[in-house]
């Protein structure tokens, strides 16, 4: 199944979720675990009926929905074809689907609360030391390059963030290569910032704002603050 372009997701109207990274993501308020048990059981049902399924994380007064799909297809300018985790057709009608019985079950959706983290490491070498953080992070050379047509590492399973790896320079400058990234919803982009720079933290390069604002701490390691601004309805 094709992936949807920002565009594309923009135009579905979905306001319960927001666009981070690869996925929708969704968080609804639940006052007890009963509640998002039952809420989830829904869910899975509908998932059944559609042959797809969100990754569902519950806490204390949440349910955590992401909705992506493993096999998307990507199809680069020379008309090649990747297989990607991306948003497809098919999550956007589950996305549609979980907001009715969110409704059904009277659970109210957070959408400003979704976040995602993501590491970044500057290198010239990926494809030299990428086994290396296969193994390290999820165990499995099977998770390089995985989902996408890099050389990234992505657990299947989830149990650690995913990391990328951007370009630099063979020998390049000395200091943190290592970032992280943090996916916000857009409308809380400019508060999350506002707080990192009142903790102490510089904004050092807001050349691509709103969508990546890297920020420093005291120390020069940086954060970059990620909003998809492409799939933003806002």
């Amino acid at each position: 199944m094709d992936m949807l372009r920002g565009k594309q997701i923009a135009e579905a109207n979905l306001p319960d979720w927001r666009k981070l990274a690869q996925g929708l993501h969704a968080r609804y308020l639940v006052d007890d675990f009963g509640a998002a048990v039952r809420f989830v059981a829904a869910v899975g049902e509908a998932g059944d009926a559609l042959g797809h399924h969100p990754r569902v994380s519950i806490g204390k007064g949440y349910v955590d929905l992401e909705l992506v799909t493993d096999d998307a297809i990507y199809r680069d300018d020379d008309g090649a074809e990747h297989v990607v985790e991306w948003v497809t057709q098919q999550d956007v009608d589950l996305a549609r689907r979980i907001t009715e019985i969110a409704a059904d079950h009277k659970v109210d959706a957070d959408p400003s609360s979704v976040s995602e983290i993501e590491l970044g490491l500057d290198t010239a070498r990926s494809a030299t030391i990428a086994p290396v953080w296969a193994a390290l992070l999820t165990g499995s050379a099977e998770s390089q390059g995985r989902g996408t047509a890099s050389d990234e590492i992505r657990d299947a399973t989830g149990r650690v963030p995913n990391l990328w790896f951007a370009d630099a320079d063979e020998g390049g400058a000395s200091g943190p290569r290592f970032h992280i990234e943090v996916y916000v919803a857009p409308e809380v982009a400019g508060q999350r910032i506002a707080a990192a720079v009142a903790a102490g933290g510089t904004v050092v390069d807001d050349s691509d704002a709103p969508s990546l604002t890297v920020i420093a701490d005291q120390d020069g390691n940086k954060g970059v603050v990620c909003v998809d601004m492409s799939a933003a309805t806002q």
